[in-house]
């Protein structure tokens, strides 16, 4: 029996048998629909135009519903101008010369895609996404089933008539639109790194504070951004340092409000005499993000690079239960043939203290990017909408690794004073993410400074390889020391046998489950493909990111798993926004596996279906209480 206290708590919002039996037919019949759309995609990288219209697009699934309800009866240049309203449905609205018949045509058509699109959700549902002041007239088109009927039709006309006289068809034909682009994606998982390369990384996470239902597995990349967000001065530094080596700090000054300025006139001070010829950013001789001067740009570059080395080795050096001495990088500078020796700021004996106008900087810095109320926003979000990886309906989610010995079988690593390993290493490495925001007092510090961990570790699972040597490629001509030895994970994980071994770990059934991964670029132009280990594991890190687009030679994946079964589809790269509302471009992609069952699947067989049963069974259990009197109905 359920707790008799549980069911005194459930009468609060069903008080008698009515309102039981009510729910109950519901559920069961919710039960019965087919599973929503759900989309995985990762490593998006800052590439905020290419995932919106993927977002608005469906990853091409309205497009396919247009062809299945239109098919030949409608010309491509039809389809094309009709998909481009559904996408942009505002700034098309605003190009077009709008008639009566323009009006009466596009709504109906909106209209008709919508409806194939919401036929298989409820009702409840689908009014549940409608602003309260279109629901009823919105529900009465949507749900007009018998239009071969004359009065039925008459009734409809009707109402679009009467919409159009009113002057409100604008409004429906984009909250219509919005609503296709809601249902079209039920749920959406990205699989880690939204930030760094892309100057869009905070208009992403805008878009994503208007998606219904959405997950993150933290990236590495991510990983970097939150710790800088929570604190971490080391990582603010990196932060820094990478936006400014890619010439991209629009994320920083325009989507957060950090001011670069004190970094600027330090750096102008420090090295104003200094051609900084290593530290030119990426492509600045054709870099339209290059908004200031390539020289003062090297500088900023330069300045913050050796602040990040000093503040990367006062943490090592704080933590040597991470055997990570070997990154503590300024020693015996002396000793070493650099290809930039002028270091004003580092003093021999003791370099990896910060000079007092160094950490003048780094406390501006640090208020700037606690006091930007959009950061702390979206620092919320991906605490609140994220975690290290999910277990969702037979698939396994993380960004990178689970870091693996020779044998396949799971390290042991310390996290935080915890001997861990598999699962309960990703659990405990969650749990520390969580306390570095959360937390208070020395383990809040301790769980900050692990970020940088995280980010660099070799037993980290958002990085896994043995070292990172960045300090090395930008002062060593030994090409052999710039090498990063990956973890074993990154070979062993296209073993069939090894990653039937990790899903039983994380408690699903190997025969059936699988893993997605993003992180590892997958290079199709190499022959590269993304279903590795017998169909086992995805790596869906295609280059939604440009800079890797050269080695990808896609514009990246999205694994779409609907009621039918499976789809993988690959992406070409997008033209631009204002293309796609211009002349209805957009994304083309290409479907590389379809994985179809013969018997649709349906809410019941979810994780979603599983806790409508518990559900189910606690209402059944209060309806008995109430008629055998052990409750009183009210």
């Amino acid at each position: 029996m359920t707790d008799e206290r549980y069911l005194r708590l459930l009468s609060d919002k069903f008080p008698n048998s009515q309102s039981v039996i009510t729910e109950l037919i519901n559920l069961r019949a919710i039960l019965s629909l087919p599973k929503g759309t759900e989309h995985f995609v990762s490593d998006l990288h800052g590439e905020s135009s290419a995932f919106i219209h993927m977002i608005k697009n469906a990853s091409g699934v309205v497009r396919r519903k247009v062809d299945e309800v239109y098919g030949d009866s409608m010309s491509e240049e039809e389809k094309r101008a009709l998909c481009a309203l559904i996408y942009y449905p505002d700034e098309r609205l605003e190009m077009e010369e709008k008639t009566h018949d323009w009006y009466k045509l596009r709504l109906e058509q909106v209209v008709t895609v919508a409806r194939a699109v919401t036929i298989k959700y409820s009702r409840s549902k689908v009014h549940k996404l409608l602003p309260p002041d279109y629901a009823y007239i919105i529900g009465e088109l949507l749900h007009e089933s018998n239009l071969e009927q004359h009065d039925r039709q008459t009734y409809y006309n009707a109402i679009i008539e009467a919409i159009i006289e009113t002057g409100c068809a604008d409004q429906l034909i984009i909250v219509i639109s919005y609503l296709i682009h809601s249902l079209t994606i039920d749920t959406l998982h990205i699989v880690g790194d939204i930030f760094d390369r892309g100057p869009g990384a905070s208009k992403i996470l805008d878009v994503l504070s208007t998606v219904r239902d959405y997950d993150v597995e933290w990236g590495n990349h991510d990983i970097e951004w939150m710790g800088a967000m929570a604190g971490n001065q080391a990582l603010i530094a990196t932060v820094l340092r990478v936006s400014i080596r890619y010439a991209n700090i629009e994320t920083l000054e325009e989507g957060y409000g950090i001011n670069l300025l004190p970094l600027a006139n330090f750096a102008m001070e420090t090295y104003g005499n200094d051609p900084c010829t290593i530290w030119q950013t990426k492509d600045f001789e054709n870099n339209p993000r290059l908004t200031r001067s390539a020289q003062l740009m090297a500088k900023m570059h330069k300045a913050i690079s050796i602040i990040q080395f000093k503040l990367e080795g006062q943490t090592v050096r704080r933590h040597p239960e991470w055997h990570m001495d070997h990154r503590a990088v300024l020693d015996n500078l002396d000793q070493l043939d650099l290809l930039d020796s002028n270091l004003p700021t580092i003093d021999p004996s003791n370099p990896y203290a910060l000079s007092r106008e160094e950490q003048d900087l780094m406390d501006q810095l640090s208020r700037s990017f606690r006091k930007s109320e959009k950061m702390q926003k979206h620092l919320r979000m991906l605490y609140e909408h994220g975690s290290l990886y999910l277990v969702r309906n037979g698939f396994l989610l993380y960004h990178a690794a689970i870091p693996l010995n020779a044998d396949g079988s799971f390290t042991e690593a310390d996290v935080c004073g915890k001997r861990v390993s598999g699962k309960a290493l990703m659990d405990r490495t969650d749990e520390i993410i969580r306390q570095a925001y959360y937390g208070t007092g020395e383990a809040k510090q301790n769980a900050l400074d692990y970020m940088l961990y995280l980010w660099e570790g070799e037993f980290s699972p958002l990085y896994n390889k043995d070292k990172m040597t960045t300090f090395e490629r930008y002062f060593l001509t030994d090409k052999a020391s710039h090498e990063e030895k990956k973890g074993a994970y990154f070979t062993l994980a296209d073993d069939e046998h090894v990653c039937e071994n990790i899903l039983k770990e994380f408690g699903l059934n190997p025969a059936t489950g699988r893993i997605v991964n993003g992180h590892v670029p997958v290079r199709t132009i190499k022959g590269e493909t993304p279903m590795r280990a017998n169909g086992k594991r995805f790596v869906i890190d295609g280059g939604f990111s440009k800079p890797y687009q050269e080695k990808t030679g896609i514009a990246g994946y999205t694994l779409i798993y609907n009621s039918h079964g499976i789809q993988l589809v690959e992406h070409e790269s997008f033209e631009s926004r204002e293309q796609a509302i211009l002349s209805g471009s957009d994304i083309h992609s290409r479907t590389l596996l379809q994985d179809f069952t013969g018997q649709r699947m349906r809410i019941k067989d979810t994780d979603k279906g599983k806790e409508l049963l518990d559900q189910i069974h606690n209402l059944e259990q209060l309806l008995q209480a109430y008629r055998n009197g052990s409750l009183r109905e009210r």
